[in-house]
This record gives C-alpha cells, structure tokens and sequence, in this order.
C-alpha cells in the first residue's frame, strides 16, 4: 500500500465474549481494497493474541496495523442469516452467534446521514463521546507504523448467545468482553455486539 493512500473497509464487526475466557472480533467485509473477506482476532483467557486471516496479503496488512502474538493463514467464512453469524476459521475457531435486536444505540446511529456517520471528521468529533459511553471504544486514533483509523459506526444490533469452540475446546456460553481485547487502539463494545461499520486507515508516509 502506497504512503498517503486512504484505504475503506465497508463492512461489519462482531465482538463477543465466552464462560471460557476466550473473546473475539469477527470482521466481515463486503468492500475492501482485499475484495470481500472475513478475519478473526481472537484473544484466549491467558491473553494470547491470535490472528486468523484468509490469505497472506490480508495477513500482511492486518499485522501492520494490530498486535498479535500468532499468525495464522486459513480459510475464513461467514455465513450471515436473518438470525445470526456462522463462523468458522478452518482447524480453528467454529462459532454460531445468535443476533438479537436493534440496540437503542443503533437506533441513534441510523438517525445520522450516512455521508455523516462514515466520515473521518463525524469519528474525530465522536471520539470522546464513544470513550465515555463504551468503555475500551475509540472511533479514530495511532495504529501500528504510524497508521490513523476511523471507524464510522452505522447500525449496532445484539448478541443473545453464542455456541462453538476454539481449536476443539467448546467456547462456553456468551459473555462481556471483559477484559477488553488488546489488538489496538481500540476494543470491541463489552456487551456483545454486532457493529455496522465503515473503517478507513491512512497509510501515511514515513
């Protein structure tokens, strides 16, 4: 990727917790400079940070913006149905989230004009907002290298309940994602979430 280039992930994330201490962040992107695809951040209960992304260049570019302790290149989907997310990163993670309704967050967010909402400006504005309202949320700040990203948040749902395991231990039941997880600047909501999103990172020249 160029130095000054803007990049957008148009997309949405998906945070939840487990009984098992295990916590995770599923991206699923419907445009991006990759094309559509899904990765996992997954956080164990020890605080090992693992990445499971679908291909190398995904891989690459993810690991120059967020901190992980283990790499790993796998097939990763997302089944998405009118009741929730079916995951699953081969020889890894499987999880079925249950999707709930509309949080009143959400409402407030689909109030904004979209323009508004996934603009870098609306994030920088939001910030402070977002730290005091969702503890561990940043809407824009530093990555990695130096990289600057906002999240522009449209639409924010529940999750009611999560079935799985990761790397053939069940996961438990759904959980706070407590403590947050530690991949960036920014955690995923505690209470589990699905979070409608545009994410625009700034690759700038060093």
């Amino acid at each position: 990727m160029a130095p000054g280039q803007r990049l957008r992930f148009c997309g949405a994330i998906a945070g939840a917790g487990s009984s098992s201490g295990v916590r995770f962040v599923v991206g699923r992107w419907v445009e991006s400079p990759f094309g559509p695809f899904a990765d996992v951040m997954v956080e164990d209960a020890s605080g090992h940070r693992t990445l499971l992304a679908p291909s190398d260049d995904v891989a690459e570019f993810v690991t120059q913006t967020y901190e992980f302790d283990e790499v790993c290149t796998t097939p990763v989907s997302v089944g998405v149905a009118r009741d929730g997310w079916d995951v699953h990163a081969e020889g890894h993670l499987a999880a079925y989230l249950r999707l709930g309704s509309r949080m009143p967050l959400g409402w407030l967010l689909r109030a904004v004009p979209r323009p508004v909402a996934t603009s870098t400006r609306w994030a920088g504005l939001v910030d402070p907002v977002a730290r005091v309202a969702l503890r561990g949320v940043r809407t824009r700040g530093v990555a990695l290298e130096g990289r600057r990203e906002w999240y522009g948040a449209t639409d924010l749902h529940s999750l009611t309940s999560l079935a799985g395991s990761w790397r053939g231990v069940t996961l438990g039941t759904l959980a706070d994602v407590d403590p947050p997880c530690r991949f960036g600047f920014s955690s995923t909501p505690s209470t589990p979430s699905v979070t409608s999103v545009v994410t625009t990172v700034a690759i700038d020249a060093h």
